[in-house]
């Protein structure tokens, strides 16, 4: 019994922070999820009860917020490089908090589309932000496995918060709906509270001398954009899992309605215990690139799989969907670590949340562009679109490879230049 619980505690360690600094970053995600769980569980009928909206119009809204936290993000991520990124994830944190309690208040879309992009600002930007105030706080080797427990906790985060959301959705009142989003509000506020103690144990190079608006547009790393556009094809399994897989089920598949929150939870189960462990694979030399191929390769087999259960009979398309989800799960754990891996490989440390800031426009892009990409034309298309969305999925694996290999040549190039020119500064300060 007592060896049973100690291999248990030594698995259970895997999924806690071995630093400070890392179970404090873990405690603020916790805390955010917690509100992000309750806003998600009920938002959607808030916006159309309390505020009076149609759902087209709701849609809507949040695409044009979708589209102005895209255009912001990287503005947000030079400020972040100025600022420092801890400092403005909190203000960040305060600002998202303000929001949501503005929309308890809002009345009529003009006021809601406001609203959402000042909300869609902060949202966009709290990615690459989080990612660089990991990147500080805690050493180089263990930035990916601390990304990948805040992944778990938040996942855990969120199915508490969901779970909150039921007894007050399940009243139906304009009071409970509003504490919703005012427990949302408290969430952030308190996480902003914990992250301003965090401990940094490298401040990142600010640069202060030039302008913001040349800082902004002397980005020309495109090698580091590239590899950035194709790992927002990979990102698509976000819109995979919310919209393409129940859309599918209830409209080409035979397989029982209630299966969609069974796929739900089986995606949450996976992502919980599995991105720990599986992210370390991303940290080995030559394994975030190995990790973001696999993650292709699996979302190929989930969209071909879930094309498959359209042709089944129920309990075989129930089969296929949850491997479908399987799939679709790893595909999201390979991907989360091999992007922030090489994301922080890659990055400009004098740019660093600049940098970031490009990388996760995938996710933005992803955020206004899937939805459509997956509703209007994968599904419309029927089978032929998931197995075109395989495709799409295999030809951004294959491309992984050169797009990683150009990278390492210019960062070996820049180390080089570097190397040389630090030879040759003794030599001139000598000379003089």
């Amino acid at each position: 019994m007592a060896l049973t619980l100690a291999l248990v505690g030594d698995r259970l360690r895997v999924y806690i922070p071995a630093r400070g600094a890392g179970r404090t970053l873990a405690l603020v995600s916790f805390i955010d999820s917690i509100g992000t769980g309750l806003f998600l569980a009920g938002a959607a009928i808030f916006f159309v009860r309390s505020i009076g909206l149609t759902a087209a119009q709701v849609g809507l809204c949040l695409s044009v917020g979708g589209a102005v936290g895209f255009a912001t993000t990287v503005p947000i991520g030079v400020l972040g490089d100025r600022l420092g990124p801890r400092r403005l994830l909190v203000l960040v944190q305060l600002w998202r908090a303000a929001c949501l309690v503005a929309l308890v208040f809002v009345s009529g879309v003009v006021w809601f589309t406001a609203v959402v992009a000042l909300m869609a600002i902060a949202e966009t930007a709290t990615p690459s932000l989080t990612q660089a105030v990991v990147a500080s706080a805690v050493d180089g080797e263990s930035r990916v496995r601390n990304m990948a427990i805040l992944r778990s906790t938040r996942n855990v985060g969120f199915s508490v918060g969901a779970l909150m959301a039921v007894p007050l959705i399940a009243a139906g009142s304009a009071v409970s709906f509003s504490a919703i989003m005012l427990g949302d509000a408290l969430s952030f506020v308190v996480a902003a509270l914990i992250l301003a103690r965090v401990p940094l144990t490298r401040v990142a190079a600010v640069r202060r001398r030039s302008g913001f608006l040349a800082v902004l547009g002397s980005f020309h790393d495109w090698r580091y954009a590239g590899l950035a556009s194709l790992n927002s094809v990979l990102t698509l399994h976000m819109t995979i899992l919310v919209f393409g897989i129940p859309l599918w089920l209830i409209r080409a598949t035979s397989a029982p309605a209630g299966l969609v929150a069974v796929l739900m939870v089986l995606n949450t189960v996976m992502a919980v215990v599995l991105q720990v462990p599986f992210s370390k694979h991303a940290t080995v030399s030559g394994g975030a690139a190995r990790v973001l191929r696999l993650a292709g390769v699996m979302l190929a087999g989930c969209s071909a799989a879930i094309a498959g259960a359209a042709y089944a009979s129920p309990w075989f398309a129930a089969v296929l969907l949850v491997l479908a989800t399987a799939l679709m799960s790893l595909g999201e754990i390979w991907q989360a670590a091999g992007a922030w891996e090489l994301s922080y490989h890659y990055a400009d440390p004098q740019r660093e949340v600049q940098y970031l800031a490009v990388f996760s426009l995938g996710a933005a892009v992803q955020d206004v562009f899937g939805p459509a990409l997956v509703t209007a034309a994968v599904i419309s298309a029927g089978t032929a679109g998931w197995m075109g969305l395989a495709v799409l999925f295999l030809v951004a694996t294959v491309l992984v490879g050169p797009a990683t290999s150009a990278l390492e040549r210019a960062s070996r190039q820049a180390a080089m230049h570097d190397s040389k020119d630090s030879k040759e500064e003794p030599c001139c300060a000598l000379t003089a």
